[in-house]
């Protein structure tokens, strides 16, 4: 329970299930050491109250897990190396991957808890005796791109109540059951970063300063000075802090030469995506190349590709038409109609 409207609903439809029901929420970091104000964050001491009072408003034991160590370095940390890599991460999936469904199951079998039920909108449904994860009904709230990285055991486990819900039908079920929650505005930052300043985080966490570097272009000329590798990511256009005739953006990030490559916009368009760390929800890798549609970010519209499995863990994605700013640190899901086959993280071409 993460103090929001939509976790609050989702336990008060477990409960209408007749499920014995106890609310937790994780603790993943002190607002104070990542120097926000507290109400910003999906993680704060007010968060945690207002799910507290929700629980206690239902009648339901209530937990704080204090995860802090493990967020840190599998969450924060990841997220750090990777923007000093020249990555662009997603906090968010591995925060489902290693703390919503790793450490918290773990909590949940300490605590005798035969399923997880979140707030997430997504389907999880059994058919020939394997689970699969789907689109939720509600297209606009769909969140199985974020979790592409659950296994059969964890989705035989997992329930999402909100599902075939509308937020608004979820804001109007939390109003009629006196939830002060029910108009609580959504989370749209990374929670340990709710500001938007990416680079901060960096350099507080890793201590290290990014330092100026040149920008390249398409030849390999130096065309200018960028402010440091950490400031940019792939399709960016906004204070790039160089003039040009023609519009220019981030093609490529080398940190290796603390340099960052810029190109035309029709420059950035590619048909190939190669993919690692590949989850397939089946729980077995594909033989042969198949059909697919893929999303290489969030709010990317699934496009039709073919996928060439390499090994079980990696696969090439040939998209049919080209693709705008693909975007090593991301992820790239895979899915047949509303079924989620899989996902992995982009990275550069081998």
């Amino acid at each position: 329970m993460s103090g929001g409207v939509d976790s609050s609903v989702a336990a008060l439809l477990m409960k209408k299930q007749g499920y014995e029901c106890i609310g937790c929420t994780m603790k993943l970091y002190d607002n104070e050491d990542a120097g926000i104000p507290p109400e910003r964050s999906c993680c704060s001491s007010d968060d945690v109250q207002d799910a507290r009072s929700v629980a206690a408003r239902l009648g339901m034991p209530f937990y704080v897990f204090n995860f802090k160590d493990e967020f840190r370095e599998k969450v924060i940390g990841r997220f750090v190396e990777s923007y000093l890599n020249g990555l662009t991460p997603n906090p968010c999936i591995d925060c489902n991957r290693c703390m919503k469904f790793g450490k918290l199951f773990e909590r949940a079998d300490q605590l005798g808890c035969d399923v997880i039920a979140t707030g997430h909108y997504a389907r999880a449904e059994e058919k020939d005796g394997r689970w699969q994860l789907l689109r939720s009904g509600n297209s606009a709230k769909d969140q199985s791109y974020v979790l592409a990285c659950l296994t059969q055991e964890q989705l035989a486990r997992v329930r999402f109540p909100l599902e075939g819900l509308s937020k608004d039908e979820v804001r109007a079920i939390a109003a009629e059951n006196g939830f002060f929650n029910a108009s609580k505005p959504d989370s749209q930052d990374i929670c340990f970063v709710p500001d938007g300043r990416y680079a901060k985080v960096v350099e507080a966490f890793s201590g290290k300063k990014s330092e100026p570097g040149p920008y390249l272009d398409t030849e390999g000329r130096v065309i200018g000075t960028h402010r440091g590798i950490i400031y940019y990511t792939i399709g960016q256009h906004k204070k790039l802090g160089i003039s040009t005739e023609v519009p220019l953006y981030v093609k490529e990030i080398r940190p290796e030469e603390n340099a960052v490559v810029l190109c035309t916009n029709e420059e950035l368009f590619g048909r190939e995506v190669y993919v690692q760390n590949m989850n397939w929800i089946s729980g077995e890798a594909p033989a042969e190349p198949f059909r697919c549609e893929a999303k290489i970010r969030y709010r990317h519209a699934a496009s039709p590709a073919t996928v060439y499995p390499v090994e079980k863990t990696a696969a090439r994605i040939v998209f049919d038409e080209a693709q705008r700013a693909v975007t090593p640190g991301q992820a790239a899901v895979l899915y047949d109609g509303d079924a989620v086959l899989g996902g992995g993280e982009i990275i550069k071409k081998p």
